[in-house]
């Protein structure tokens, strides 16, 4: 009997994006993420990183090439009806609302019945460690608290796919390390999909299943990096040697990338 071959959530195949000025942003795209998967985009400033993240989350709309969302019989994004979360490199929080009030305004957009609205809202903030903080105002946190808050928001919505644009870059690294097992205990509980921007190769390979190199602009995929280490991952892997190894692996590709 054979084994069953996953048909990949997110899939593109020479995929392309030009902005109205006619800077070519990314060109002859390919890559495919498999359900439940982590992966990390890495590569120079203004290789597409996250002008990928934006057509994959349908807003950029894809003019050249595919890209397909959903698996079996899926569509263009906007059209696929798979959930999305987005989290971005500012946590972006309303200062004139709560962390609650923040969290409840995608549900309340999205006609939560407020019951089921506010329940949603105070689990994700238990989940994330600020309960204690749920009335205070944006202004009233840490930047960790911020964007743990943003997190929070992103997954209550209960996404299929989870996209982060550099979302730890700002932090001290301790707050950051923290953050990143945060993140990963959230995602083996959830089984969310992640495709994740750094520029961070440590925090790449910390992350990840599969790390993908981009080269400069345009950007395309330069090369790939399997990460074998599974889910269960502590601060205490970033000695080992293999972590060690694979880090150098992706800095590698990065230079060989390089024009």
């Amino acid at each position: 009997m054979g084994v069953a071959v996953q048909t990949p959530l997110i899939e593109a195949r020479g995929l392309e994006h030009r902005f109205p000025n006619g800077t070519l942003a990314v060109s002859g795209v390919d890559f495919s993420v498999q359900p439940g998967e982590f992966v990390s985009l890495v590569g120079p400033s203004g290789c597409g990183k996250s002008t990928l993240l934006r057509l994959v989350a349908g807003l950029l709309p894809v003019r050249e090439g595919t890209l397909r969302v959903g698996g079996e019989g899926s569509s263009p994004p906007g059209r696929d009806g798979i959930r999305r979360g987005f989290v971005f490199q500012s946590p972006n929080l309303l200062p004139w609302r709560t962390v609650e009030g923040n969290l409840l305004l995608p549900l309340e957009l999205e006609g939560v019945p407020k019951r089921e609205a506010m329940e949603r809202s105070r689990e994700w903030i238990a989940r994330v460690g600020l309960s204690e903080f749920a009335r205070a105002w944006p202004a009233e946190l840490s930047g960790g608290m911020r964007m743990r808050a943003s997190i929070a928001r992103a997954l209550a919505s209960r996404p299929r796919i989870l996209l982060m644009d550099e979302p730890f870059a700002a932090l001290d690294d301790i707050v950051r390390s923290s953050l990143q097992e945060e993140l990963l205990a959230l995602r083996a509980r959830e089984g969310f999909v992640t495709l994740f921007v750094t520029h961070n190769v440590a925090e790449a390979v910390f992350l990840s299943d599969r790390v993908l190199v981009l080269s400069p602009r345009p950007g395309r995929v330069a090369g790939a990096v399997a990460v074998p280490f599974g889910n269960d991952r502590t601060s205490d892997l970033r000695g080992d040697p293999e972590f060690a190894r694979l880090t150098r692996s992706v800095t590698h590709l990065l230079r060989e990338a390089a024009p």
